[in-house]
């Protein structure tokens, strides 16, 4: 999607500056992943106490190392 916005030249230039991302653009759609990763982890911390888990970690655990080693 094309858009037009404002950014603060000072802050795009700094956040060019510590990051890998070479482009605008990039900083842009990085900043939104972000923010969306941020809102999703947000929304599961308020689950936090009303989701009953069901399982066997020991079970879980003993597939883990089966399959992976660890």
């Amino acid at each position: 999607m094309r858009t037009n916005i404002e950014i603060d030249n000072e802050l795009m230039q700094e956040a060019l500056n510590l990051s890998d991302v070479k482009t605008k653009k990039d900083i842009i759609n990085e900043a939104l992943r972000n923010h969306v990763n941020w809102l999703k982890r947000k929304e599961m911390v308020s689950l936090f106490g009303k989701i009953r888990w069901e399982g066997n970690l020991l079970e879980m655990r003993e597939m883990s190392y089966e399959k992976y080693g660890f």
